[in-house]
This record gives C-alpha cells, structure tokens and sequence, in this order.
C-alpha cells in the first residue's frame, strides 16, 4: 500500500476523533476495516494519529497563529484535521520532506474538502508555517 492511503486513513481517523468525539482506539479501528496493511504500515498510521493527537493543542495554537482573518473553531473540520496532520509531519517526522507532506495534505484536501477553496487555503497556511521555521532558521 502507499504512504498517501495511510495518511488517507490516519486523517479519517482523526476526523472521527474530532467531529465524532471518537476514542482513538476506536477511530483507528474502524478507519484501517477494510484495508490490509503491512505491520510497518500500520504503525506508520498509529503514530501519525497518536502523535498528531498528542501534539494536538501545541499543533493548533501554531495554526491559529497562521491564519488570517479566520479563527480555529470556524475552520472545517476536515481543514483543520489536515492543518494538523501535515504539521505533525513536517514538525515531528524529519524521515519525510515538508514539501512532501504539504503535497500529501493538498491532495487529500482534493478529494476531502467541501470547497474549491480549500486547496489554497491549506497550501497557504502551511507555507506561512514552514516559511517561519526557515527564516527562524536562517
């Protein structure tokens, strides 16, 4: 299977987590019904959700403190849900490139998002995060 169907999975499962107010065990569960994955590739979908999970209030006063004009409780719960988990990535996952967890997270916002609108919107706040953390760097 793919890294993109396990992201798919994990974000489902914290969607459940959130709007469902969902335990994470059974989010988890029902998220990986029907899918046969191999045991790396259902830790790698634990720990994105367990860790985007523990990281949860760090991960959303970050994106609070990027978005314009918009507060996190207005948000989509998928915008928000895919906010958090490509941030988790690119924060806590240095195995994996930031531009390849923002490209993950615009594509599930293709398929997942409720408005034309969400691509852009997803792109641009996880630009101003990364951005920081560069200049930070630099």
């Amino acid at each position: 299977m793919s890294r993109r169907l396990s992201r798919e999975v994990a974000f489902r499962a914290l969607f459940q987590v959130d709007v469902g107010k969902c335990s994470p065990a059974l989010a988890l569960r029902h998220s990986l019904e029907g899918f046969s994955f191999a045991p790396a590739e259902e830790q790698f979908i634990r720990e994105l959700v367990e860790g985007t999970l523990e990281h949860r209030p760090f991960l959303d006063d970050l994106i609070s403190k990027h978005l314009v004009r918009w507060e996190l409780n207005r948000l989509s719960a998928v915008d928000r849900n895919l906010l958090r988990l490509a941030l988790h990535e690119i924060l806590h996952r240095p195995d994996i490139p930031s531009a390849v967890s923002i490209n993950e997270a615009l594509e599930l916002a293709k398929k997942y998002g409720s408005s034309g609108e969400t691509v852009g919107f997803i792109n641009g706040v996880l630009d101003r995060v990364v951005g920081e953390a560069l200049h930070r760097e630099s």
